[in-house]
């Protein structure tokens, strides 16, 4: 990953809301099986299955598929209503808008997807 990426990551996983997922992947190719919040704990899947590992300074590698999809998960989840990422050719950046019973508005804004996930992660009530 570069460092741009690496320092992206740092900054999803300080948020409040951020939280491991299953499926989720780290730069050295480990996805994530299993996960225990409480303890800290992740078990990889390159981890027998009665091995665990505490790591608590994982990144997770936001070009994944799967990990930019949980952390899609996490966004909805944090705002509690509708999320919707698009790409606006206007402004040439990514943009996620929630979408609530009463009102809408930008959440958050990146150069990439995954940088405006994790601006709307940061921005989460």
């Amino acid at each position: 990953m570069t460092d741009e990426m690496i320092a992206l990551s740092r900054r999803a996983v300080a948020c409040p809301k951020w939280r491991w997922m299953p499926g989720m992947l780290d730069p050295s190719g480990r996805r994530a099986m299993w996960v225990y919040p409480e303890d800290g704990i992740i078990t990889w899947s390159h981890i027998p299955e009665n091995c665990v590992d505490r790591d608590a300074d994982a990144l997770p590698d936001l070009t994944d598929a799967a990990t930019l999809g949980c952390l899609l998960a996490l966004v909805r989840e944090a705002w509690g209503t509708a999320i919707i990422v698009s790409y606006s050719y206007d402004d040439g950046l990514w943009e996620t808008m929630w979408e609530g019973a009463t009102a809408a508005g930008w959440c958050g804004r990146g150069d990439t997807e995954a940088e405006a996930l994790v601006a709307a992660l940061e921005s989460a009530p």
